[in-house]
């Protein structure tokens, strides 16, 4: 299998890789199948490590990269059925075309294990661990950054994801190729020997596994705050409103019935009310009237946070007349009370690119490729992180939609908030999108040891507690609300106080290691 040009992979090897990156995506939502992430990067790591040289081994990283992000990020094209700029299929190539690039991060950990790993298989393992620490880091920043799907994502109903109050997503990604380098070096080697070396090798292995679970189980055994009954009451609203009928002016009428029907009558204690991204189409600081209706759904001590569009306008000449035009928005979400004041307006701060703007307009736009939202004006970012005093009701932090998935970004560190608050709107991306991004904004809450409250449109619309677990939701393509009362927040955990330097410091920790191991073979 390995014999030939050292420079190249032989077609069946790189046809395994591409297919054990195909089957490593299926221990993503909605999938689940973790088992199988784990033996498919055993694979990865394995075959790697028999490569024949540093190019050999980037194109097999890249290889099962292709593989890893074409089945993963397959929601994408979903999103592109919602516009007629450009064709229809050209989402599937879409994401190919998106593959290709982030499979570039795992050959490069895969060539730094390689490269510096050579001579011992414990240095080997505990590079391709770091490595893949530092490389899902750079992915979640570089070019604006696309930190979907980290591989601590598959984790998140074991005990091993609680060590993200410790060592942060990236981290516990380290932890899960670390784990799968046992299964694949360890058991591989020793089955290459005699029947005895065999035996002690699958003793050694079994040692080695059960003590790195017992060690993955220590989260699940730390004593947390347990939930107390007597915080304020949420209402978080989904009313089923589809891509499709969402931004027609001729279903507005409807969509705010939908939200009102489901945001129940005042009650004596106080409510807050929770809507998804962008749900009022209406410019809430410009116009009266819609203040005034959604002010009448509220009662005396009610606030409603709701999303929608900041729309930027300014006075321009055209033809030698002055008129005023939009030249921007801002994607918002305001803070309301039962008289119509606007509170609180948190701005976006992370877009989407050809989503919500589209980088480079001009010579994107002259080759006919246009934002997959509505209309020509490109969104704005807003500041950051920003949490807001909601009276009676604590201190809300706001991210809205993706902004969630960016580990140690979601956080004012500066003036923490008691809970997190994710509009969203996930109509956008298909069947496999909603219960992955439930995932990762679960991540979060246990990293900053926070409540995460998520609204969507059409699901999946949740309660998190501040340990990660999903008390309560309301499923895909279901119309509903959740009324309970918030969890509360944890003592900032490790991670919350220290961020990314911690899964940084625990790769050079490994990378360390690895060299003491590449010295001790030698």
């Amino acid at each position: 299998m390995f014999r030939g040009d050292s420079r190249r992979v032989p077609p069946f090897t790189a046809l395994i890789l591409l297919l054990a990156g195909f089957a490593s995506a299926t221990g993503f939502a909605p999938l689940g199948l973790w088992p199988v992430t784990i033996a498919a990067f055993a694979v990865l790591i394995g075959v790697v490590r028999r490569a024949t040289g540093l190019k050999w081994a980037l194109l097999g990283g890249w290889l099962f990269g292709v593989g890893h992000f074409t089945l993963g990020l397959n929601w994408i094209a979903h999103a592109f059925t919602f516009q007629d700029a450009m064709p229809h299929w050209f989402g599937y190539g879409a994401v190919v075309l998106l593959s290709l690039y982030l499979a570039v991060y795992p050959a490069m950990a895969a060539g730094l294990a390689w490269r510096w790993g050579r001579g011992s298989d414990w240095a080997y393992m505990l590079f391709f661990a770091a490595g893949w620490i530092v490389t899902e880091w750079l992915r979640a920043r570089m070019f604006t950054g696309f930190a979907w799907n980290p591989l601590a994502a598959t984790m998140i109903d074991m005990p091993v994801a609680g060590w993200t109050r410790l060592i942060g997503t990236y981290g516990v990604s380290g932890l899960v190729v670390l784990f799968a380098g046992l299964v694949g070096i360890d058991l591989t080697r020793h089955f290459r020997g005699g029947a005895l070396r065999r035996s002690a090798g699958l003793m050694h292995s079994a040692v080695l596994v059960i003590a790195l679970l017992l060690l993955a189980a220590v989260p699940a055994l730390i004593d947390r705050t347990p939930a107390s009954p007597g915080g304020p009451v949420l209402r978080v609203v989904q009313p089923d409103i589809g891509q499709d009928t969402k931004n027609d002016p001729a279903h507005d009428n409807e969509n705010f019935r939908k939200h009102a029907r489901l945001s129940g009558r005042p009650e004596p204690e106080p409510r807050l009310l929770l809507w998804p991204e962008a749900a009022v189409p209406e410019y809430l600081d410009e116009d009266g009237f819609a203040r005034a209706r959604l002010a009448s759904l509220l009662g005396p001590g009610d606030l409603l946070l709701t999303g929608a569009t900041k729309r930027h306008r300014a006075m321009t000449i055209k033809d030698g007349y002055y008129e005023e035009r939009t030249i921007g928005g801002r994607n918002s979400l305001y803070a309301m009370d039962a008289k119509g004041n606007l509170l609180h307006r948190y701005d976006k701060a992370h877009l989407v690119p050809y989503g919500e703007y589209l980088p480079m307009r001009p010579i994107l736009s002259a080759i006919g490729l246009s934002r997959l939202v509505p209309g020509d004006i490109d969104f704005w970012p807003g500041p950051g992180p920003q949490s807001y005093a909601l009276p009676g009701f604590g201190r809300v932090g706001v991210q809205i939609c993706y902004e969630i998935i960016f580990s140690g970004q979601v956080v004012d560190r500066a003036n923490r908030p008691d809970f997190l608050f994710n509009p969203s709107n996930d109509a956008w991306f298909g069947s496999w999108g909603p219960p992955q991004h439930l995932a990762q904004a679960r991540l979060r809450a246990v990293e900053e040891g926070l409540p995460v409250i998520r609204s969507t449109p059409n699901g999946i619309s949740a309660v998190v507690d501040a340990d990660g677990r999903l008390l309560e939701s309301i499923g895909h393509h279901q119309a509903g609300f959740i009324q309970m009362r918030l969890p509360p927040p944890h003592a900032p955990t490790v991670f919350a106080r220290l961020g990314n330097l911690l899964p940084l410091a625990f790769a050079l920790l490994l990378a360390g290691l690895g060299v003491a191991f590449r010295r001790r073979a030698r």
